[in-house]
């Protein structure tokens, strides 16, 4: 399906494809990224998320010349391309950027107070960005602009809320590495995983699709089966795959592993409210200091989703295990194919093999894909 955008947006750079053509083209190019391991790899059926799918998404907003313009940016470009809705949304969050839309022009419109030596200064917000997702009880917004908060823009943004009924939550941050500062929460957000309520702080990092995350956690679940040993869940972020390992493995003992602090307190709240008992979290940095060899003998499985850089440090320490210790089973996640050739040269020179590998896409017409894959023990 064509998009007006589509020759200006960098997120869709494939749309002007047939959907077919595009599916086949992307399932070879990652065929001949992961060549280097074999040219017979065991793929499994691919499974390719749909458009309007998309339940979070990042978008910028500039104001000058008392004129909004609100999307997202150009491709390599600080330019912001001008949007009221985007195919790969879920239909509640086009239905609220327009509002949003309306929210900032207002806001903007608003003066806050500055002082420079002896002066008050008055300016308006002039750019920022916005974090949207929408969560299983309704819609989470992160306002993210180096202004403070002042009380006319705290009242604009409580009558937002109160004549939105989707949206549940709106926080505020001066900078991406600032915590969020709640202003109006009607409800904490969360999203469902394997029947349990996961509340997630404002912000967070989820996989981009409820479709997509259910398609991961299939595999794994799949790949892991049943077991009443340890399971280690590495890089481990809201605990997607601990969530879903415990409900399934109630006897096993799941350690889930993270260096973000923050995601590890909303993720052991989320445990504590759930009463689930068997799972662990433990924050540790695992490209600095990655477990190590002996720290796994008593696992059965390893499950890691590592970010776009690989687990190179952690694979390497999975590899180096005795082979009468290693986990029976090896569950690599992966959303970039290049370092996920990396992770697996490492595992198949340590004493383990490729046993299945699928791969899913989870951004439609775009370059990147995830990988799920299989390693078990010679």
């Amino acid at each position: 399906m064509n998009c007006s955008e589509q020759s200006t947006c960098g997120g869709c750079p494939f749309r002007h494809k047939n959907l077919n053509e595009y599916r086949n083209d992307k399932f070879s190019q990652i065929k001949k990224i992961l060549s280097p391991l074999s040219q017979s790899l065991p793929w499994g059926k691919p499974v390719f998320i749909d458009d309007g799918t998309r339940r979070r998404a990042s978008l910028a907003f500039t104001y000058t010349h008392k004129k909004l313009i609100f999307g997202f940016n150009q491709k390599s470009s600080n330019v912001i391309i001008d949007i009221n809705s985007c195919m790969l949304l879920t239909a509640r969050l086009n239905a609220i950027l327009p509002e949003i839309r309306k929210l900032l022009s207002e806001i903007c419109t608003i003066p806050y107070q500055i002082k420079k030596g002896k002066k008050i200064i008055h300016q308006n917000i002039c750019k920022g960005d916005i974090w949207v997702c929408d969560t299983a009880n309704g819609i989470d917004i992160t306002l993210e602009y180096d202004a403070p908060i002042e009380l006319e823009h705290r009242l604009i943004i409580s009558d937002f809320i109160n004549n939105n009924s989707d949206v549940i939550r709106i926080c505020h941050r001066r900078k991406n590495t600032d915590y969020p500062e709640p202003i109006v929460e009607k409800s904490k957000p969360f999203i469902t995983i394997s029947s349990f309520n996961v509340y997630i702080p404002s912000g967070t990092f989820l996989q981009p699709s409820k479709e997509g995350e259910q398609a991961l956690i299939d595999l794994v679940l799949e790949y892991a089966g049943n077991t009443r040993s340890k399971i280690f869940d590495l890089f481990c972020g809201v605990g997607t795959f601990s969530y879903a390992l415990s409900a399934k493995n109630p006897l096993a003992h799941i350690v889930a592993v993270d260096s973000s602090k923050e995601l590890l307190q909303g993720f052991q709240e989320s445990v504590n409210r759930n009463r689930i008992l068997n799972i662990e979290t433990s924050e540790r940095n695992l490209f600095k200091y990655p477990l190590t060899s002996e720290e796994f003998y008593d696992a059965e499985i390893v499950v890691f989703d590592p970010p776009r850089a690989g687990a190179s440090a952690q694979s390497q320490m999975l590899a180096a295990i005795p082979t009468d210790k290693k986990p029976q089973k090896v569950i690599a996640v992966s959303c970039n194919p290049l370092t996920f050739v990396n992770d697996a040269k490492i595992l198949l020179q340590g004493g383990y093999k490729l046993e299945h590998i699928n791969f899913v896409d989870q951004f439609i017409y775009s370059n990147h894909s995830e990988l799920v894959a299989l390693f078990t023990k010679l």
